[in-house]
């Protein structure tokens, strides 16, 4: 809308501007010199002709700018901005910045020996280019920490090319987020609640997960479904740090010179059976070993499954959300010899979490369908060593249970205002409790 107001202020200025001059040149000359009013008269026309292609080409910048707010095939608002463009060039992203206060003590009353800290997050650019209706390019490229002087880096999150052959059947290749739950494909700050990611989606699906791969999608008036053959977990740390008694986040190999010895699928099947529901499950499944040997000379292939369902159901201003997820892990045994571990620093031979999250949109009803402020509350319970494998034991700190209330505030679609206080505790009593402030976009 503001860039028509513009482009109508521009071509009533051009005609005050040309029309004046071209009359007054055409009545300066000779009645009888035909030739040079016929000159004068292809000049107007060139001049209305450039006007004309220059609005064109507003018209088409616009066209190719989409405001961010749908989702599609999976990916957030902003992520989705190439999908919506006609051809060329689509550009958009998301920021996140995050301050965090600690408690002074932990639950059992000893010092915390946590400091207040101040983080801007997450930079994204996404970087997209629509080839043809049937070719599209897409990718994020993330910088992590504001600098990568101090354990900052730069990385590319997604990259990939799609092909669409119909609805139903669609074509994607690269480096392809794993569909499992809500955030590893959503993240954008302004598209959930909390000022932090939930803790259930960090460490078994191990947000943000990505790695090199080749699927299929579609969609269909109520079904939605993502399908890939991926590379699989590094578990056994032969070039990533591998699995922990903290999860799965080290066995992810983001891309990155990836070992192949060992694939992985992963699929994800979600339906909308009324307005405002979904309803969905994903399941990820394949060896983590990546050809290593445990000290004895055994091989490992370290069988991992990945499985969750999960609920999310708007309406009347209310919103509530639910995800379970389980991961099982086989020769967690052979892993922990492999990587040095002993006692409750085991591997867990299944992981298990979940949570529930609910919220009211006290603006629901008023005549702003942009402004939203929404007061939220989530229960999430995590084990990361739920089962460890005989001769090892598990670490209380690793079954934790996480109660989050907060508030957010959104004057604008695509910005957001998030306050909230953690109650964290653990079968240890080593929780630490926290107070989050954070500021996130997406453009």
């Amino acid at each position: 809308m503001f860039a028509t107001r513009s482009m109508n202020r521009k071509l009533s200025w051009a005609l005050a501007l040309l029309l004046p001059a071209a009359v007054s040149d055409l009545s300066a000359q000779p009645a009888d010199p035909i030739q040079q009013l016929e000159q004068k008269v292809q000049e107007l026309q060139r001049q209305i002709q450039v006007l004309v292609d220059e609005i064109e080409d507003l018209k088409v910048g616009e066209a190719a700018q989409p405001e961010a707010e749908k989702s599609r095939y999976g990916l957030g608002p902003a992520a989705s901005k190439v999908y919506e463009i006609r051809r060329g060039v689509s550009l958009g992203g998301y920021g996140e910045l995050l301050y965090e206060n600690f408690a002074g003590r932990r639950e059992d009353g000893s010092e915390s020996g946590r400091s207040t800290q101040v983080d801007f997050l997450r930079g994204v650019v996404y970087l997209g280019y629509k080839f043809s209706d049937r070719w599209v390019f897409n990718s994020e490229l993330e910088f992590e920490h504001a600098s990568t002087d101090d354990e900052g880096e730069v990385s590319v999150e997604f990259a990939t090319l799609d092909y669409f052959y119909r609805p139903r059947l669609n074509f994607r290749a690269g480096l392809v987020l794993v569909p499992m739950g809500f955030l590893n494909e959503q993240h954008e700050p302004p598209t959930f609640l909390g000022a932090k990611r939930t803790a259930v989606e960090g460490a078994i699906i191990p947000t943000t997960w990505r790695e090199n791969g080749i699927g299929f999608f579609g969609t269909t008036r109520r079904l939605s479904y993502r399908a890939y053959a991926i590379t699989g977990f590094d578990g056994a740390g032969v070039n990533h740090s591998g699995f922990s008694a903290r999860g799965l986040r080290g066995g992810r190999q983001r891309g990155s010179e990836a070992l192949a010895e060992d694939l992985a699928f992963v699929g994800r099947l979600d339906a909308t059976p009324r307005p405002g529901l979904l309803v969905g499950g994903s399941l990820y499944v394949g060896n983590s070993g990546q050809g290593a040997r445990a000290p004895t000379g055994e091989a490992i292939q370290a069988r991992t499954s990945v499985g969750e369902l999960h609920f999310d159901w708007q309406q009347r201003g209310w919103q509530f959300r639910g995800l379970w997820t389980r991961a099982s892990v086989d020769q967690a045994d052979r892993l922990n010899q492999l990587l040095g571990y002993s006692g409750d620093q085991s591997v867990g031979s299944v992981l298990d979490g979940w949570y529930l999250q609910a919220g009211y949109d006290l603006l629901s009803h008023s005549f702003s369908a942009a402004e939203s402020l929404i007061p939220y509350l989530r229960f999430e319970l995590l084990n990361t060593q739920k089962e460890v494998p005989g001769g090892f034991f598990a670490s209380p700190e690793n079954d934790q249970r996480i109660w989050t209330f907060g508030i957010a505030y959104k004057p604008l679609l695509n910005v957001i205002f998030k306050a909230d206080y953690q109650w964290i505790s653990n079968q240890a009593s080593t929780g630490v409790d926290q107070l989050n402030l954070a500021l996130g976009y997406l453009f």
